[in-house]
């Protein structure tokens, strides 16, 4: 296992943004209405992608109660019935960066015009199915604090987060979970895992007596790709163009996140 990479950064520049925008809670309310629905299953328990998106919502601190009314969603009826399709869009960006796009939309005729338009005005072209999906790795994130409140302190107080507060005590509690790999990202720890033990794994961690933040279904770049600090941004643009469309849950790109590119995008 490694304990320090460029993901985390990536990671964290999206979760900053995400939480910027207004609609957040709307992307994670369709997310989590879907999963229900096509579970079949309204309990996160009985129902692993619903799991993985109420982690996802979690991790972003959305309420209870739109979490709870999300799930109501799905098994409602008439003009409370909600009707969204998965859909996948694959293209490249400037510098030949493979760009994948994964929406949920109740009309694909114009999520689809909105997609392309996107990489058409960033000097990109969408794909066809498949043309860059073999370049991403399915995988399971898990996102871990290190410190957490103290529940008997009167005042906040901030302890380990069980085994999370010590790195070597934390890499044989994901080894025991059965996680692949772990990031260090500041505050918190990026844990990694195959993309079907992602709730075993979670589960695994919380019955060690360590408290979860999220965990979420994600693609990593098997190559990544290499581009010049000024492509950097105008890849960058194309991505903030995308994830500001309604239809739009994530998007994940193959650019290589060098320390020259990170200076760059942060100048943004």
């Amino acid at each position: 296992m490694s304990g320090h990479s460029k993901w985390a950064t990536t990671k964290h520049r999206k979760g900053a943004q995400d939480a910027k925008r207004s609609a957040l809670f709307s992307k994670l309310s369709r997310n989590i209405t879907v999963a229900a629905r096509l579970g079949n299953d309204p309990n996160p328990e009985n129902n692993a992608s619903l799991a993985a998106a109420v982690d996802k919502a979690k991790a972003q601190s959305m309420p209870k109660d739109k979490i709870k009314s999300a799930i109501d969603k799905a098994f409602g009826a008439g003009a409370d019935a909600a009707v969204y399709e998965a859909i996948d869009y694959e293209g490249y960006g400037p510098a030949g960066v493979a760009v994948y796009v994964e929406c949920l939309t109740d009309n694909r005729n114009r999520t689809a015009a909105d997609v392309r338009s996107a990489f058409s005005h960033a000097g990109g072209n969408l794909g066809t199915t498949g043309s860059v999906s073999f370049q991403f790795e399915r995988k399971g994130q898990i996102i871990v604090v290190k410190e957490v409140l103290d529940p008997n302190a009167r005042k906040e107080v901030m302890i380990p987060n069980g085994a999370a507060g010590d790195e070597e005590e934390f890499m044989m509690a994901i080894a025991e979970a059965g996680g692949e790999d772990y990031e260090d990202a500041g505050d918190e720890w990026l844990v990694w895992t195959a993309a079907n033990d992602l709730k075993a794994v979670a589960d695994g961690l919380k019955a060690q007596g360590i408290e979860v933040k999220g965990s979420e279904l994600t693609r990593v770049p098997t190559t990544p790709t290499a581009v010049s600090p000024t492509d950097a941004k105008k890849v960058q643009r194309l991505i903030d163009r995308l994830e500001e469309l309604d239809d739009v849950q994530d998007v994940y790109s193959t650019m290589d996140m060098t320390d020259e590119v990170i200076a760059a995008l942060e100048e943004e």
